[in-house]
């Protein structure tokens, strides 16, 4: 079970690199993975709360999840 501190890490880690590289967080985490070597069943259990909801966002953009009824979060 991953520790709140790596959570934390992992989500800093994956918004810097959405927002510097301009990337998706699904695309931002498999470029973290594959930069760093890192297998992606590990990094699916470091995904955090907040982090899952962008992720969901995303993909009901994208109609990859049908679309929910709440809200959309500020970026």
């Amino acid at each position: 079970m991953p520790t709140k501190e790596e959570m934390t890490t992992f989500s800093l880690a994956i918004e810097t690199l959405a927002k510097e590289k301009q990337l998706s967080y699904m695309d931002s985490i498999i470029e973290y993975c594959n930069d760093t070597g890192f297998e992606i069943e590990l990094a699916a259990k470091l995904i955090s709360g907040s982090l899952k909801a962008k992720i969901q966002l995303e993909a009901e953009e994208l109609n990859f999840l049908p679309k929910s009824n709440t809200t959309k979060l500020p970026f």
